[in-house]
Order: C-alpha cells, then structure tokens, then sequence
C-alpha cells in the first residue's frame, strides 16, 4: 500500500428537478458511483440536494418530506456496497421542527445528521420562514433522532472518523457567519469540512465566496470541499449556477466550471499529512485546540473499504505538484516578487542605518547570486536618497574566473553607477599556496578554499577601511548543502539573500529585468542582466580552459538545483519523509528526471543537509522571505551533530523498490 497521507474527496452539483426526489436520487447515486470508480473516499453534494434547495413553501407539505425520507432510504441500500462516503442535503422533520440538514451516509446507514446553524435572512430565499436554526450546547453532546429505520446522532458536534482523517459538516451560511462552525469543528480535530450550499449567483459574488472558502481552509488549517447548487434548481428570482470548490490550507485544488447545463464532478487528493504538520507547528492553532469546550461526539466510519485504503493511490493523483514550491503562484506574480525585494532592500536598510555604515562592500561575480545582491544595494541606496557610489562592488578574479563572468561584472558594476574594485587574487593565492607548502597543482578542496577565503579577507578589510558593511551573496540553497566555503563566502556582515532559494534567485532577477522594479533602464544593464540570467552556474574555482571558459558547473558536481530547492522545500516546511518527497518528486518532475536520478540527488541532499549544519550554526544575519528558512536563530534550530542514519536508509529502501 502507498501510503503517502492523501485522502481523494469530491465535490457534485447533480442536475435536479424541485420536488421530484426519485429522479434526484437517481443522479446523486449515479455521481457517487461514478466517484467511487475513481477512488472517491468522500463525496459532498449541495444544500437540500435530495428535494432541490428552492421548493419554497413546498417544505409544508408532509408528502414532501416523507417522500425524501423514504427515498433515502432506498439510496442507503442501494449503495450499501459502494465503498464511499457521501453527504447529501435533506429536509428533516423533528418534534414538529422543520431542518435544513446534512445526512453523512455510509455502508448502508446513515452516521450522522447535521442541522444547519445559521439561516439567512435575505428577501431571495428567507429560510426562517420553513426551516428552523439549531444550536449545540457547548455543554451537551449531540442527541438521537429515529431516521430512515434507525437511530442516529443529530447534531452541529459531530466528528466523523475514518481512521485516516476526521470530518466535520457545516451548511451554506455557516461559513458567512461570524464563527462558523467549522472553526469549532478544526480546532475539535477535524481535518476535513465539507459544506453544502445553494448560494444564488450575482455579480462579484463567486469571487467573494472564493475568498471567503479559502480563508476559512487557511484559518482551520484544514481541507474545505464546497458544493453549491446548480442547474435545474428553480429560477423564479434567482440563477444557481454550480459552484463547486476544493481548497487545501488556503491553496485552491479544483473549481467547477460556472453556468453548466449538466452534472459536475470535480474531485482532488487532500493532503492530510501536510495539514497535521501545518497543525502540529502552528501554536496559536495548539492553544486554540486546548480551550476548545464544546463536547463533540464522534462516529467512527471505519472498515476494509474505506479508512485502511483510504490513503490507497495506486501511484495516482487527482492534483498537480509545484515543482518549483519556492517560485511565486500567486495571481498576481509581480506583486509577490515586489513584496520579495522590498523585503530585502528593508532588512539591508535597517541595518545600514542601524550601524551608521558608510558604505556597503560586496564581491560581484557575474554571477546569478552577487547580481540580485548588488540590485539589493542599489536600490536600497536609491531608498534612502544616498549616492550610488556608496556601493563598492569588488570583482576579484583569479585561477577559475572565465572572461563570460568577468565581463558580466565589470559591465553590470559600471552602468550601475556603483565604485567599482578590480584586484586580482591569483598572486595573493600562489604566495599563501608557498606558505603553507601547497602545491598549486594539487586543486583539491584547499585550492578552491584558498580563493574563496581570500576574497572575503579582501572584502572585510575594504569594509573597515570604508567603514562600511560587506553585504552577502550566498543564498538558501547554497547553506542548505554547504555549498559555501567555511569562513569564506560563508561570512558576511549581512546576507541578503539568505532566505532566497536559488530557483527564486534566478526568477528575482529575470523580472527586476523586465519589470517595474528594474533599477535602470539603460538598454546595456539590460542585456548584461540577460546573459547573467543565461550563465550556468559555477563556483570558478578550477582554471579555465585556453578560450578562458569555464570548466566547472555546480550542477554536475551536486545536482539540479530545482530538484535540490524541492527537497528543502517540503524537509523543513512539513517535515515529509523521504518517501513521501520521493513520490512528490515523480509526480513534479515526470518526463524531466528518472527515478534513480531523482534517488541520486536526494541521497546527495540528504548527506550534505546533515553534514553541513555546523555551517548554519553560525550563519550571519539576513531576512527571511517565505515559510522556509535556515536561520539558527528563528526558524531552523538542528544540532550540528544530528545523525542522518534515519533518512539515508528509507532512500536505500527506496533504491531497492525503484530497481
């Protein structure tokens, strides 16, 4: 079995006639048998999908109410056998009292029953005038009632377990409310809410309830499956046009398309394990839970069929995976790399004035990470109306410096208007191989490091004879693997991109580019930035070949970069296993990277992750962008001696299985 903590859910909109409950019925079992060929564990249908939502004052007619209750009936036996759980919206009469109520149905029976809370009051459809409102005691636990032969609990509070996951239902206006419901039901412990609904169709509105669903799924760090009546229902004054949403945590999965004249079914795989996680570091969440009085009982819906297969995928997913998780998705793209610069440019400036500095130093390279860096300081200088030429920008070349990367520098530094340095360091280098009895032939790790350490030492001491703060380059990903010379390019005075992955680096600097936050519009910085953007990646730290191209690229040496960010991304931001990333990474990276080279560089993360800690332990001050970071001060605090035993030997499982 894989079991990778995704539970399949479904949201229907059934075409229904108003009153005709048999041929509702008819399209409601068809859905979930449809559902249940595709892995559907849970399905959602609309408000009152059984009689249809606008039968008016149709609800005062017994022979309308009865008739939903005894057709249910032969639904529950009809699919006794269908391994799925499904949520329909029926009218319910009790001690004289008409519900507007959810039926959760499986193997047969119905589990619970959950009357709506909050009835709208709007002159289209003023359901105080049938249904009435009901309210849970915080005190008293969900009561009885005698439905469809049996007796079943009815109630707001009411958890369903399916050994996986734990539900909870609320109904349409619930969500509108001040407190809905479901923000009870998630701090109780449910990771699922499913809401049915009839919310009528006017202008603006879809965006509104979009809005609405997926901030609630982010408030209750929860799955939110939203269905909405549609075609079919009456439109005396209103237009139902079927609405139906999958949200994870805020993240919308899948969306019905609007105004259809025929029955919708939209279905994707909730990550349950990501929720937990979410949950489990979230303490405002925790505390939440802990006062949290309201008794809620619990039915438990376990058997073969549904809660041990529950998280059975069959190696499929009803979802896309981001392959790149650090890149920006938002809707609007630019606004999101804005709020990243500017995130940069005010840590730098706080700090700049904080120290009194009057300068900033930093190494230019040519390449992808110095190139934001030195954005960064540009800009941050243009903030605070300070002289570009406050920026020193050293381009120091030496044994592996390709004349690509030293051209790139010398171009970007110049038509930014910065101070620029040149001082070569391969002299400096050969008199420190002589002192510690070298040989320059030998490029090991000490003729790399040598190069790195002594740019820095020529950084620091430019920085305390300009009194000035020598600004980092290095980014996430490079202290993620220890990709960083101790005490060389390792230390700074302020690391500005210390929270920016390498994928995003590359994506800052292609829209700073070409959009608004460009820092010139001189068409020669613009071309230069290009051919940046278009270098490969490289340390250039072993000599070029006779045409003074490199011959070093980081990426054959570690691995990819994307897939390198991907693993980071889901280690320190759920805490995902190996396994789980490794079939994450199939789905994301399908058709680009086989699986023992996915293997490959997971194994190579893993080991350098581990090892590399001692690093990070001591890493200088830099702001944090995103949800990830590696600050030892904040947001990842890993003894440097951890053992990575664990993780390396479910990789060698993984290996075996993958042959």
């Amino acid at each position: 079995m894989n079991n990778f903590g995704f539970l399949k859910v479904a949201a229907a909109i059934p075409e229904v006639r108003v009153a005709d409950c048999e041929f509702n019925v008819q399209q409601i079992k068809a859905i979930i048998v449809n559902a249940a060929a595709q892995g559907v564990r849970i399905i959602c249908f609309p408000e009152l999908s059984v009689t249809a939502y606008s039968c008016g004052d149709l609800f005062f007619q017994k022979k309308l109410i009865q008739a939903a209750e005894e057709i249910v009936a032969t639904l529950l036996k009809e699919t006794a056998e269908v391994p799925v759980c499904f949520i329909i919206g029926v009218p319910i009469e009790h001690h004289s009292k008409l519900y507007n109520s959810a039926l959760v149905c499986f193997e047969g029976r119905v589990r619970g029953i959950v009357p709506k809370t909050y009835l709208p009051n709007y002159a289209e459809f003023y359901e105080k005038r049938w249904f009435q409102s009901y309210h849970n005691s915080s005190k008293n636990s969900p009561k009885t009632i005698r439905y469809a032969e049996r007796e079943v609990l009815f109630g707001t509070n009411i958890l369903f377990n399916i050994g996986c996951a734990k539900f909870a239902v609320e109904i349409c206006e619930d969500v509108w409310s001040v407190i809905p419901p479901s923000s009870g039901h998630a701090t109780s412990g449910a990771s699922l809410i499913f809401n049915l609904s009839a919310s009528n169709e006017l202008i603006g509105k879809q965006q509104y309830v979009k809005s609405l669903i997926g901030q609630q799924s982010a408030r209750c760090q929860a799955g939110y499956i939203y269905a909405s009546a549609g075609f079919g229902e009456s439109t005396t004054d209103v237009v139902y046009t079927g609405n139906a949403y999958i949200y994870e945590n805020g993240q919308l999965l899948a969306e019905s398309q609007r105004f259809q004249l025929k029955e919708q079914l939209i279905l994707s795989d909730i990550d349950v394990d990501l929720l937990n996680a979410e949950r489990q570091k979230n303490t405002t969440f925790i505390s939440q839970a802990s006062v949290n009085c309201t008794n809620y009982a619990e039915e438990t819906l376990i058997s073969t069929n549904l809660s041990e297969n529950c998280f059975q995928l069959n190696g499929q997913l009803n979802r896309s995976i981001n392959p790149a998780p650090f890149i920006p998705v938002t809707d609007n793209y630019d606004e999101s790399c804005r709020e990243i610069f500017l995130i940069q440019l005010l840590g730098l400036a706080k700090r700049l004035i904080h120290t009194s500095a009057r300068s900033l130093i930093l190494g230019v390279s040519g390449g992808l990470d110095s190139t934001l860096a030195l954005l960064v300081c540009v800009k941050t200088a243009d903030q605070l109306e300070l002289p570009r030429n406050i920026i020193c920008g050293v381009t120091m070349p030496g044994f592996g410096t390709s004349n690509r990367t030293l051209q790139n520098a010398r171009r970007l530094m110049e038509t930014l208007g910065i101070t620029v340095r040149e001082i070569d360091i391969t002299a400096a280098c050969e008199q420190h191989f002589k002192d510690i009895q070298h040989n320059v032939t030998q490029q090991n790790i000490t003729y790399e490091n040598t190069q790195a350490r002594e740019r820095t030492q020529i950084l620091m001491d430019l920085a305390n004879q300009l009194e000035g703060l020598v600004v980092g380059t290095g980014d996430m990903s490079e202290l993620a693997l220890g990709w960083a010379t101790y005490n060389g390019d390792h230390i700074s005075m302020y690391g500005v991109n210390a929270g920016i992955p390498k994928t995003l680096v590359r994506h800052l600097v292609k829209w700073i580019t070409e959009n608004k936050m460009n820092t010139e519009t001189d068409t020669e910085t613009r071309k230069t930035l290009r051919d940046i953007i278009e270098t490969p990646v490289s340390p250039e730290l072993l000599p070029v070949d006779s045409e003074g191209t490199m011959t070093q690229f980081t990426e054959d040496l570690i691995g990819p970069y994307e897939l390198h960010d991907f693993f980071l991304f889901y280690t320190l931001r759920y805490g995902f296993s190996p396994k789980k990333i490794y079939f994450l990474a199939q789905h994301a990276f399908k058709d680009i990277y086989e699986t023992s080279v996915i293997l490959k560089w997971m194994e190579i993360f893993y080991r350098r992750f581990f090892s590399q800690q001692f690093k990070r332990s001591c890493m200088p001050d830099g702001p944090k962008v995103g949800s990830v970071n590696l600050s030892p001060r904040g947001d990842w605090r890993m003894p440097s001696d951890a053992n990575a035993r664990l993780w390396l030997d479910e990789i060698e499982r993984l290996k075996k299985i993958s042959l």
